[in-house]
């Protein structure tokens, strides 16, 4: 894994967005597309606005949601409004199903319009040490499936990629900033096996921080 310390959370996001570009740039001119599946939050919000500003060949890139809370369409708990500040065409953000009455058979169909590897998987982390929505004792983690429902967590059923997708993937970066990341960064990187984000390989993943997320690091990583 590459760890990347910046000073402050608004570099730390431009400097996540610089190596999602680069990425994405990379897939069109090997393959003629590229796909990335995104997280949702503040932190994420102002990289994928550093991001739209970016040079990229956006008529080729498809945008996935990594996971999406269960509720009405408009519900200020939604993430779907982030697929909004991507420079695609709309029928390139592809929103999780999460208003379908049938709620697995819409993680399904979803897990079917996927690609057989996305070139970015864009993470956060949570401050219980859970990343995508991978509740800390859940078994969602467990699913075989590359979408998977979990259980309630923190007020809302969540559809969300599994560690299969996550990890199929060609590169995943995971950004994360703030005194309350401090603790659940050491502690994944030291191997603390109780956390869900310990699921995430560390081979072809970036982790981006701010100075407070890295303040628990040993000096050599800060």
């Amino acid at each position: 894994m590459q760890v990347s310390v910046a000073p402050d959370s608004a570099t730390a996001a431009a400097v996540a967005a610089t190596w999602v570009a680069r990425q994405l740039r990379n897939a069109v001119q090997r393959r003629g597309v590229a796909s990335i599946a995104v997280s949702g939050g503040r932190t994420p919000a102002a990289m994928f606005a550093v991001l739209a500003a970016m040079e990229v060949p956006w008529a080729e890139v498809t945008v996935f949601q990594v996971d999406e809370r269960v509720a009405p369409d408009g519900d200020p708990a939604r993430n779907a409004a982030l697929l909004g500040l991507f420079p695609v065409a709309s029928g390139r953000r592809r929103a999780m199903p999460v208003t379908a009455r049938d709620l697995p058979s819409a993680a399904r169909r979803y897990a079917a319009s996927l690609p057989t590897r996305f070139d970015v998987v864009h993470l956060g982390l949570g401050d219980d040490g859970h990343t995508a929505s991978w509740p800390p004792g859940d078994p969602v983690v467990e699913s075989t499936s590359s979408v998977a429902l979990c259980g309630e967590y923190r007020g809302h059923v969540r559809m969300t990629l599994t560690p299969a997708a996550v990890n199929a993937a060609r590169h995943r970066v995971v950004l994360a900033t703030g005194a309350d990341k401090a603790d659940p960064v050491r502690r994944w990187l030291l191997g603390d096996h109780s956390l869900p984000v310990q699921r995430v390989h560390r081979t072809d993943t970036v982790l981006v921080l701010d100075q407070a997320a890295a303040a628990r690091l040993p000096s050599p990583a800060r």
